[in-house]
């Protein structure tokens, strides 16, 4: 696994942050973690590839708080123009 953050997807709504470092800190030192508020999904960043790779095959489908988490590697953030935005030059 190339970086340290993972993806944490199907996430109970009312799961913590403090939760998901209890958990992902069994497979590793938890550097940051950050839930997307009443989206269902979040993100880990462990302190190594090899922390979170370990994390990702162990958590990847298993159930936490009744829903069957997806745990990926996370994608760099793309970049998104502005809607509405767009201007015809002619």
């Amino acid at each position: 696994m190339q970086g340290s953050k993972l993806y944490v997807g199907n996430l109970n709504y009312a799961v913590t942050n403090e939760e998901l470092v209890e958990l992902f800190s069994k497979y590793g030192e938890v550097k940051e973690v950050n839930i997307i508020e009443g989206k269902g999904f979040g993100f880990v960043e462990m302190s190594s590839g090899e922390q979170a790779e370990k994390a990702k095959e162990a958590l990847n489908g298993t159930d936490f708080n009744g829903r069957t988490m997806k745990v990926d590697e996370a994608r760099p953030r793309r970049n998104r123009e502005k809607r509405g935005s767009y201007r015809n030059p002619n």
